[in-house]
C-alpha cells in the first residue's frame, strides 16, 4: 500500500472555502500510478463518504450534495490530488479523507470505499 499525506484541512464559516491536497510521496520515488485518486469524509458513527473522484485522464465524478461547490483536480506528473470546497456548509463538516486505487474509478466508486486500498490520515474540515 502507498500511504497518502493529506492537507489543508481547517475551521470556517458557512460559505466560506478551503483546498485541501493529497499527496503520494511513495509514488513521486516510483514508477507506479494509482489511476483512480478520490476523496472521502466521515463523521462520528457514520461511514465513509465517497465526496469526489478523478480517475488518470481527468474524469471527474461527484457526490450530489457537493455538485457545483467541490472540484476535484490532480497533478499526474506530481502524483497530488486537491480538492477545492468554496461555499461550505455546516453538514460538510466531517473527517476528508484520501485514498487512492491503482485502477479505474468505476460508477460504483462512492459505495465501495474498501476498493481503495491506499488511504490518508485524514484532515479535519469543519464548517460553522
Amino acid at each position: 500500500h502507498v500511504q497518502l499525506v493529506e492537507s489543508g484541512g481547517g475551521s470556517v464559516q458557512t460559505g466560506g472555502f478551503l483546498r485541501l491536497s493529497c499527496a503520494a510521496p511513495a509514488l513521486s520515488a516510483s514508477s507506479d500510478n494509482r489511476d483512480c485518486m478520490g476523496w472521502f469524509r466521515q463523521t462520528p458513527g457514520k461511514g465513509r463518504e465517497g465526496v469526489a473522484a478523478i480517475d488518470h485522464d481527468g474524469s471527474a465524478d461527484y457526490t450530489d450534495s457537493v455538485k457545483g461547490r467541490f472540484t476535484i483536480s490532480r497533478d499526474n506528473a506530481n502524483h497530488t490530488l486537491f480538492l477545492q470546497m468554496n461555499s461550505l456548509k455546516p453538514e460538510d463538516t466531517a473527517m476528508y479523507y484520501c485514498a487512492a486505487k491503482a485502477w479505474s474509478c468505476g460508477a460504483l466508486w462512492r459505495s465501495r470505499p474498501t476498493t481503495f486500498p491506499d488511504w490518508g490520515q485524514g484532515t479535519q474540515v469543519t464548517v460553522s
